[in-house]
C-alpha cells in the first residue's frame, strides 16, 4: 500500500487566507471547538447506548439452556417456553422485486438488502417505493421479514418485524406472520441475537452468496415467555433504538452543520 506524505517545505510553501485581527480568528476557532465538542458529545451518548443495548440484549433473553433470563421486569417470574419457530407462525417468501423496480414514488417496499444498511429491529417507516404487481405480498403490520439472500452468515442471520401497513414485502425475503401470543418484534430481537441467531447463521449455506431458507428458520428454536413480558422486552429495546437513532441523526446534521460553515466561512 502506497503511504502519501507531507513534507514540512510543502507545508512552508502553502498559502491561506485569515482575517487580520486575531478576535476574528479566536471567534471563529470558538465556533468550530462548540461544533467538535457537539459532535463528540453526541457520539459518546450513542456510544453508551449502544453498549446498554448490546448487555441487554444479553441479559434479558435466557442463555441456551436456560429457562429464564439475568434480568427481567418487575412482577413476572415465570418460566419462559421453548419451541420450533415452525410452532410460532405462518411462513412465506417474497417475491417478484429487485432494486431495477424502485422508483421515485408509489408503493412503499423492502428489499432484503436493505435490512442491512436501513433498518433496525422494528420498521415503522418505509422511504423506498415500486409499482404494485400482481400477487404482491403487502404488509398487514407485525410480519417478522428474515433476509433470504446475503453477502455473509452474519449478515443474513437477522430479522425485522414490519409494524407498517400496505408495505410491499418484496423479493429474497422469508416472511412470518406470528400467531397471536406471540409479539413479532420479540420474535425479531430471538432470532437476531444469542445462540438462535448463531444456528440460523450455521444453516447460512453458498460462498459468494449465502442463502436462508424458511425450511431452515423452522428448524430454529426460541425461548419465550408471556405475551405481556414479549411486549415490555420489545418496547424497552425500541425506546432505546429511538435513542440512538436520535444521537446519529444529531451528529450527521451536526457534521452537515460544519461541512457547510467550513466552505462559507473560509475564503
Amino acid at each position: 500500500i502506497k503511504v502519501l506524505s507531507l513534507s514540512k517545505s510543502s507545508l512552508q510553501d502553502t498559502l491561506i487566507t485569515f482575517p487580520r485581527t486575531k478576535k476574528e480568528q479566536a471567534r471563529i476557532g470558538t465556533f468550530f471547538r462548540h461544533l467538535d465538542r457537539l459532535i463528540t458529545l453526541h457520539q459518546r451518548k450513542r456510544g453508551r447506548l449502544e453498549n446498554i443495548k448490546k448487555a441487554m440484549l444479553e441479559k434479558m433473553f435466557p442463555k441456551n439452556g436456560a429457562d429464564v433470563p439475568e434480568v427481567r421486569f418487575v412482577g413476572f417470574t415465570e418460566a419462559w417456553e421453548q419451541r420450533n419457530t415452525s410452532y410460532l407462525g405462518n411462513f412465506f417468501k417474497g417475491q417478484g422485486y429487485s432494486k431495477a423496480d424502485l422508483l421515485p414514488d408509489g408503493t412503499p417496499i423492502i428489499l432484503y438488502g436493505q435490512l442491512y444498511t436501513n433498518y433496525q429491529f422494528t420498521i415503522t417507516e418505509v422511504n423506498t417505493y415500486a409499482q404494485k404487481k400482481k400477487n404482491t405480498i403487502l404488509s398487514k403490520g407485525n410480519e417478522v421479514i428474515v433476509p433470504a439472500s446475503g453477502e455473509t452468515a452474519e449478515d443474513i442471520a437477522r430479522a425485522s418485524a414490519v409494524r407498517k401497513k400496505g408495505v410491499i414485502l418484496g423479493g429474497d425475503l422469508n416472511i412470518i406472520v406470528p400467531i397471536p401470543s406471540m409479539n413479532a418484534e420479540f420474535f425479531a430481537l430471538s432470532l437476531s441475537n444469542g445462540f438462535p441467531q448463531k444456528k440460523l447463521a450455521q444453516k447460512a449455506q453458498g460462498k459468494s452468496v449465502v442463502h436462508i431458507h424458511n425450511s431452515d428458520i423452522q428448524e430454529i428454536s426460541i425461548t419465550y415467555p408471556s405475551l405481556e413480558e414479549q411486549n415490555r422486552i420489545a418496547s424497552f429495546f425500541r425506546h432505546l433504538d429511538r435513542l440512538i437513532t436520535l444521537h446519529q441523526r444529531k451528529v450527521a446534521l451536526l457534521q452537515n452543520i460544519k461541512k457547510a460553515c467550513l466552505e462559507k466561512m473560509f475564503v
